[in-house]
C-alpha cells in the first residue's frame, strides 16, 4: 500500500483515523500473565512491555519474528552556520558504510535478527537553511513523510527507525522547542561534539529559527525547521501505526521528529515505546514530555537507531517470556 495523503492535511486526517489498541488482546495478554509460572509482577517492566505489544498485534500470545529496522539520511541547509563538529559530506559516506556493512546498526540488526533498510533522502539536494527560510516546502516535506511511509514492510512485527544527517541535532532541538515550547538553550546540545563556542553557536541558530517561523501547528514545524530524514521518520511511524506494527523510539532525534506527530493528534505515539535514554541533554525532557519511560540507559549517543535496535533484545525477552512460559495450569505446578 503507498501512502494514502498527498497534502500535510491529508496526513492529519490519516492521523486522526488510526485506530487504538485492542482491547480483547489487553484482556486476554493481563489473564495469560497472571497465570504463568511466576510470582506476581515477578518479570517486572517485561510483562508490562508483553501486554502493550500484544495490544497492538491483535492476539494475547504474540511472537515477534520480523523486525524492521530503517535509516533515513537527509542533509541540512543549516550546516552553513557551522552547528556541526564534522562536515555535511560524512552524511553520504556513514550511507556508504550502512550500506556496506560496517556501522554499529549493521552488527546491532544482525545481531537481534532484524531487516536494515536505508533510505538516502536527496543529500545533494539539502533543506534550506532554517535561520532564512523555511527549511522545506509543503512538497518536500510530504514527499519525505511518503518516503517514510512507503519503507515500512507491512508483514514487520517490530519497528526501529533510526538516521543519519550532519546538523540534525540542531533540526531535532528546534523542532522539540517548536512543538513542546521552552528557549533554544533548553533544547539544544553538543551533538557530534561541538565545543563551547559551538553550543552557543547552534543555540543561536536554534533561537534565530524559531523566532522567524510560525510553528504553532507541529507539522508546519516540521516542514520549517525539520529534514527530510526527521519528516522520513515520522511518516514510518504513522505507517506502523496504520499497520499495526509496534515502534521502538530511538534517540533525540527520532523523538523531536515523533513528538510532531503526538502533537498534530493527541495519541499518535500510543505504538510505540522509548528505547532508550541519550546523553545529548535534551533528550530526558522530551521523553518525560511525551510521557515515556526508556527501556535503557547505556550512555548512548551514536545515532543510527542504535539505542533502539538494542531494546529489541529486551522486547524478544518480554514476549519470549509471555508467549513461551507454562501457565501453573499447564505446567502442573500449583498457584500460590
Amino acid at each position: 500500500m503507498t501512502a494514502p495523503f498527498t497534502t500535510l492535511n491529508e496526513f492529519r486526517v490519516t492521523l486522526e483515523a488510526a485506530k487504538g489498541p485492542d482491547m480483547v488482546s489487553i484482556v486476554g495478554a493481563k489473564d495469560r500473565n497472571e497465570h504463568l509460572t511466576k510470582p506476581h509482577g515477578a518479570l517486572g517492566r517485561l510483562e508490562e512491555l508483553a501486554i502493550w505489544y500484544a495490544s497492538w498485534r491483535d492476539t494475547d500470545r504474540p511472537s515477534i519474528e520480523k523486525p524492521q529496522i530503517i535509516i533515513f539520511a537527509g542533509n541540512h541547509g543549516v550546516c552553513a552556520q557551522g552547528v556541526s563538529a564534522f562536515p555535511p559530506q560524512v552524511t553520504a559516506q556513514m550511507v556508504s558504510n550502512f550500506e556496506h556493512g560496517g556501522a554499529a546498526i549493521n552488527q546491532l540488526a544482525k545481531t537481534f535478527g532484524a531487516v536494515l533498510n536505508v533510505h538516502a533522502l536527496d543529500l545533494d539536494l539539502p533543506t534550506q537553511d532554517f535561520t532564512t527560510a523555511p527549511a522545506m516546502s509543503e512538497t518536500e516535506v510530504v514527499v519525505a513523510l511518503i518516503v517514510g511511509w512507503n519503507a515500512v514492510d507491512p508483514n514487520a512485527d517490530l519497528l526501529v527507525t533510526g538516521e543519519m544527517g550532519i546538523g540534525n541535532t540542531t533540526s531535532a532541538a528546534a523542532v522539540a522547542a517548536a512543538v513542546i515550547g521552552g528557549t533554544a538553550a533548553e533544547w539544544t546540545g553538543r551533538g557530534t561534539g561541538v565545543d563551547n563556542d559551538g553550543l552557543a553557536r547552534k543555540t543561536d541558530v536554534v533561537a534565530n529559527g524559531l523566532a522567524l517561523h510560525d510553528t504553532s501547528d507541529p507539522l508546519e514545524a516540521l516542514r520549517c525547521l525539520g529534514g527530510r530524514e526527521l519528516a522520513a521518520m515520522a511518516g514510518a511511524i504513522a505507517a506502523a501505526r496504520h499497520y499495526r506494527i509496534p515502534v521502538i523510539l530511538d534517540g533525540f532525534i527520532c523523538c523531536a521528529a515523533a513528538a510532531t506527530l503526538e502533537k498534530a493528534v493527541v495519541g499518535s505515539l500510543d505504538h510505540t515505546v522509548a528505547g532508550h535514554l541519550s546523553t545529548e541533554s535534551a533528550h530526558g525532557k522530551l521523553l518525560n514530555k511525551l510521557g515515556k519511560t526508556p527501556i535503557l540507559s547505556l550512555g548512548l549517543r551514536l545515532g543510527e537507531g542504535s539505542g533502539g535496535a538494542l531494546a529489541i533484545g529486551i522486547m524478544q525477552a518480554a514476549i519470549a517470556c509471555h508467549s513461551g512460559m507454562a501457565t501453573f495450569g499447564e505446567a502442573g505446578v500449583e498457584a500460590g
